[in-house]
């Protein structure tokens, strides 16, 4: 994996009113400091990457739907760069992944409907002077294929 990637299992806990699933709490292990909350969502099929922070780490959780989310390692200084991790996350593999500054990251809707993404990053979005660099999803020196994976 990753150096300084980091998961944490989401366990759904269900009643017959619904389900409750805490994301991320204060106290724990994966916990640095609040940033910000927010949801993204992603239609079938569609791919939205790569980028990624120089200050911010990302805490990243499907909640509704599946997801491909995929990491690249670009940090020069890092025992694990030029690695790729990939995990398929959401309503049917719930996980929180903490997503380190300097690595690359993006992901893909594989789910029937619209993914849901929650991000609780470390630090707030700076809308002056936002901390994300971006890369094209199919052009770009990143070894990674979005196609899905036949056979």
């Amino acid at each position: 994996m990753i150096d300084e990637v980091k998961i944490k299992e989401l366990h759904p806990i269900p009643d017959e009113r619904g389900r409750l699933m805490e994301l991320l709490r204060y106290d724990d292990d994966i916990f640095e400091e609040f940033g910000q909350v927010y949801i993204t969502t992603t239609l079938p099929g569609v791919v939205k990457a790569w980028h990624y922070h120089k200050i911010q780490d990302d805490f990243i959780a499907a909640v509704e739907g599946m997801i491909k989310l995929v990491l690249f390692d670009a940090r020069k200084d890092s025992n694990t760069y030029g690695e790729i991790n990939e995990w398929f996350i959401g309503i049917h593999n719930p996980l929180l992944i903490k997503i380190p500054h300097g690595v690359y990251h993006g992901w893909k809707c594989v789910s029937e409907k619209e993914a849901i993404v929650v991000n609780c990053p470390n630090k707030p979005y700076n809308r002056e002077n936002p901390d994300e660099y971006r890369e094209d999803p199919f052009e770009n020196n990143i070894p990674y294929n979005w196609e899905l994976k036949q056979g």
